[in-house]
This record gives structure tokens, sequence and C-alpha cells, in this order.
């Protein structure tokens, strides 16, 4: 299965945010619900995200990786009193996600409208069988 990307979008006349995230962010559904757990549990830990998810650690840190690179979570280091450290999560908040997901939007409908000024029908050419 492909990346889901914003032209995925186009023919969805109701998209859920779920998947206009996936689409416009390049990220997995899988990655998306991720970021939805992280919502609803600010502060967790890969062990405790993997529990609220029912997947396997090991994916679980691969889709915060993922998130972590397109800025739609954030980490921290907390030292435990045993010694050592663990990473918490938190998702960046709906309304910055939002603002995001409307910047890259419009970034991507200005883009369109420019392809569609600059078509110049007389540089058109059919490649001939």
């Amino acid at each position: 299965m492909s990346d889901p990307d914003i032209e995925d979008l186009v023919g969805d006349s109701s998209p859920s945010f779920e998947h206009a995230l996936s689409c416009v962010f390049g990220i997995q559904e899988h990655e998306s619900r991720t970021y939805l757990a992280l919502l609803d549990h600010p502060g967790s830990t890969v062990a405790e995200l993997a529990d609220v998810l029912d997947r396997d650690r090991s994916n679980v840190n691969r889709s915060l990786s993922t998130l972590l690179e397109k800025g739609l979570v954030e980490r921290q280091r907390r030292l435990l009193d045993s010694g050592g450290y663990v990473f918490q999560y938190t998702a960046i908040s709906v309304p910055e996600t939002k603002e995001r997901l409307h910047t890259a939007l419009d970034e991507w409908v200005e883009d369109v409208h420019g392809a569609i000024d600059e078509f110049d029908p007389e540089e058109f050419e059919l490649d001939a069988a």
C-alpha cells in the first residue's frame, strides 16, 4: 500500500481527521492513531502506549520516531528513581495540528492553482505511440 498524500483527499468529500492527518503529513494510519492516542494519554512511554494501542513496542517506537520527525509529538526524558531514564511522549495540541494542516493544504492548493495558471497548451506535446 502506498503512503497517503494530499492527493488522496481530493476525492474524499468528508475525510476523517485521522485520514486528513495521514494524507497531509504523509504518515500511515497507524501513526495517526498513535498521535490520537497520545492526545488522550499525554506523557506516555513506549510501553504504556503499546498497551493502549495493543501493538508491539517496536512498532509503536517506529510510529513515534516518524511523528517526532514530522513535529507532531514531543519527547521528554524522565529520570528514574532506580537510575536510568525513560522517554515520555506528548502530542502537539490539536489547535496547533489543525493550523499546520490548514497551512499545508493552503500551500498545496496554491501550487495547484499555479500549475493551472502556468499551463501553456503550445508547450504541451503528446508522446507519439
